[in-house]
């Protein structure tokens, strides 16, 4: 072959080679394959069985064909992006390695600090450094984040950035709990935000008043502001237990005297409806198919996150099945 353009998605040139055999002679035996590189007949062998693996061709010895192109890229992409991403969150913490090597010093073993300098709180004084920790930590958090934010409006700026960490967070299966205050909802483009952040799956309630900036990570780091009345003086890192527990359970406190996030409303009246252009484009699609996977097709977008959508207009409309939200949505013009 001139060029080999599938080896970024994790495939060898000879495994390239079988695949693009199949797709140009589907349904002919597996044992033709070897011909395509004679001079490495095993060669072949090996590759249709790594292709078999990754569920690149299908069918028996007999008769062969290669899956689609619009399915098999996509799919190796996503291998390679999740191998990818697991090596940068292992290069990001490289804790495990610093202690495993500290272990093989002779003398006296102190573990190093997460924080580094042996500090348990470190001090973030340059906004661009409390930024620049924030986007490592929302990159790099497993399981949970707990966040409390007392602001009354975000600038388009601060939302676009926050959309970015907390929507990638959302894909992976992270849990966020985001704490606002009531007075945030009175701003239009925080509000959108906030429903589009809901929809995703973000667990979100509302303070009548709030003024405690919290930020915690796997409830293992936690950020508060160095000065309370002046975040722009910067934010306390620190990962102490003790610490970080006592924030934790802040924070529960704050959460549990807070109400939940309505989310998408239903209009009052004769008012038209609220609705996303996403919400839209999903409700549309809801009410036209009756597969996801071509519902989700059709808005572009994941089925995972497609049918998050549909769970939050089924809320909205107050809907216990599809049937009735396609029949709801309809008496009220939205579709």
């Amino acid at each position: 072959m001139d060029t080999h353009s599938m080896s970024v998605l994790g495939l060898t040139s000879a495994e390239e080679d079988v695949y693009r055999h199949f797709l140009r002679n589907p349904g002919t035996p597996a044992d033709q394959a070897p011909a395509v590189f004679p001079p490495d007949q095993d060669g072949a062998g090996r590759a249709i069985r790594r292709l078999r693996e990754l569920w690149l061709l299908h069918g028996d010895d007999e008769s062969t064909w290669a899956t689609d192109p619009g399915v098999a890229v996509p799919r190796l992409a996503e291998k390679q992006l999740d191998s990818a991403h697991r090596t940068v969150r292992q290069l990001v913490d490289t804790r495990p390695i610093l202690w495993s090597l500290q272990r093989d010093r002779p003398g006296p073993r102190e573990e190093p600090s997460p924080l580094g300098g042996g500090a348990a709180l470190r001090r973030l004084e340059d906004l661009r450094e409390v930024r620049a920790h924030i986007d490592q930590l929302a990159f790099t958090t497993r399981s949970e984040v707990l966040a409390a934010e007392p602001y009354d409006a975000l600038s388009p700026e601060n939302i676009a950035h926050a959309r970015h960490l907390d929507l990638r967070c959302l894909s992976r299966g992270v849990s966020i709990r985001s704490l606002v205050r009531a007075r945030a909802l009175e701003d239009p483009a925080t509000l959108e935000y906030l429903r589009e952040l809901h929809a995703g799956g973000a667990r979100i309630r509302v303070a009548d008043e709030l003024s405690e900036l919290i930020l915690v990570y796997d409830r293992r780091t936690a950020l508060v502001p160095i000065d309370a009345r002046d975040t722009g003086r910067g934010a306390l890192c620190t990962e102490e237990d003790g610490l970080v527990n006592s924030l934790v359970g802040l924070f529960e406190r704050l959460w549990a005297a807070a109400a939940d996030f309505a989310g998408p409303t239903a209009p009052d009246s004769g008012e038209a409806a609220r609705l996303t252009d996403t919400q839209q484009l999903v409700l549309t699609a809801m009410c036209a198919v009756s597969k996801d996977e071509t519902g989700a097709r059709q808005a572009g977008m994941s089925l995972r996150t497609y049918r998050r959508h549909i769970s939050d207009l089924l809320r909205l409309l107050g809907a216990r099945n599809r049937a009735q939200a396609a029949l709801l949505a309809r008496e009220r013009g939205w579709v």
